[in-house]
């Protein structure tokens, strides 16, 4: 018997519906034995689907047992006329639960069980009705007749409404799941997106303050390279959204794309060095996730050293993980400068540092790795591990984009 709601349902009772879910918008068959995707994908192609298997199954139970027991072929009409009848009457129910099924449970359970009765109320009295035109020899008078067909016209009302009402109380669970599902993946996305716009202004901040240095100090031809080399990052970079995830080849083109602009700066003290392996160059990562790890090594290596410092940025398989390792020959982190219970500096880099690690949990949960420590010859080194997950497969943590 049919346990699903048969009204159209609206956009906030509807479950959501994925690119593998979603059903065909074409003619369906009417069982959906041919359609792919989930049986209550269509509510209402569903509860026709239950409906009219269930009342079937219904006569079919109550042909045979008649059958069995010795009855003609005539004793069909009787349960077919009862099944078109109770069909008819649950269609009734189902519309009625249906605007019931959200109210107070009191008012909701108090008018289902008085509709129920009416309904068992008039089923039976079909009933007995039908049995007694069918049979008028018979010496059963109406009111035997009628008390008969209410104790299993009440029952078959009982389990049907009790299946209508559980599926759909299930139904509407898996929808507040989806919703719950729905929500968490929009507020990860929102706060890579807000890690990703926290990088942006920082990296502009001081690029534009070296333009400006340079414009002060007459140095057109050098202003107006860098100026082109940062339209150049910037139309790169804001190609992709927020929450997107690059090859790690997209993501040294940007570096080398970056550097470029620094290296107008500081010409020969900025020395950068890449040993990237082919094996690795498809995995993916967030994008512009090493950058603020470069202009830490800038900032505290290349910056105070009248030489300047070469800054090493390398990548290889570590088992199943991909180990990107971004080091420098600078003089290390100042004295004080680091905090006692991370490591990490305190100054700006902390928060570059910082954001970094919060967008490698975004994408990968617990599955990654993330360290940051003075280099053995001096300098600092920071290493990044996360799972290869090669270009074309599902990251861990958020959806592809």
């Amino acid at each position: 018997m049919g346990a699903v709601s048969s009204v159209a349902p609206t956009a906030s009772t509807m479950p959501p519906t994925t690119p593998q879910q979603r059903p065909p918008s074409g003619p369906m068959p009417l069982f959906g034995l041919s359609t792919p995707g989930p049986f209550f994908g269509n509510k209402i192609r569903a509860f026709w689907n239950l409906q009219i298997l269930g009342w079937l199954g219904w006569l079919g139970l109550r042909g045979v047992s008649g059958l069995a027991n010795g009855q003609a072929w005539s004793f069909l009409v009787q349960p077919i006329v009862s099944a078109i009848a109770g069909f008819s009457l649950t269609l009734i129910l189902a519309v009625c639960y249906r605007t019931l099924i959200n109210r107070r449970p009191i008012v909701m359970w108090g008018i289902s069980l008085g509709l129920a009765a009416v309904a068992t109320a008039l089923w039976a009295f079909i009933d007995a009705w039908v049995a007694q035109i069918l049979n008028p020899a018979s010496e059963t008078g109406f009111t035997s007749l009628l008390l008969g067909a209410v104790y299993i016209d009440a029952s078959s009302i009982a389990a049907w409404s009790a299946l209508y009402f559980a599926i759909n109380y299930f139904l509407q669970l898996e929808e507040q799941n989806d919703r719950v599902l729905r929500l968490e993946a929009q507020a990860a996305s929102a706060q890579l997106a807000m890690l990703r716009y926290q990088l942006n202004p920082h990296f502009l901040f001081n690029t534009l303050n070296s333009i400006s240095t340079l414009v002060l100090l007459k140095q057109s031809e050098p202003a107006n390279a860098m100026l082109s080399r940062l339209s150049a990052f910037l139309r790169y970079t804001l190609a992709n959204e927020p929450t997107a995830q690059v090859t790690l080849a997209q993501e040294i083109e940007t570096l080398k794309l970056y550097l470029d602009i620094e290296k107008m700066r500081f010409e020969e003290r900025l020395r950068p060095h890449f040993a990237i392996d082919p094996a690795v160059a498809r995995a993916r990562l967030p994008s512009l996730l090493l950058q603020p790890l470069i202009e830490n090594a800038i900032k505290y290596a290349v910056t105070p050293q009248e030489e300047g410092a070469d800054i090493t940025i390398s990548a290889q398989l570590a088992g199943q993980n991909v180990r990107i390792t971004v080091s420098d020959t600078g003089s290390g982190l100042p004295a004080g400068g680091t905090d006692p219970t991370t490591g990490f500096a305190t100054e700006s880099t902390g928060v570059g540092l910082a954001n970094i690690r919060d967008r490698l949990a975004q994408a990968f949960g617990d599955q990654h790795r993330f360290d940051a420590q003075p280099g053995a010859d001096g300098g600092f080194t920071v290493i990044v591990e996360f799972p290869f997950q090669p270009d074309g497969q599902m990251t861990i943590g958020t959806e592809r984009t």
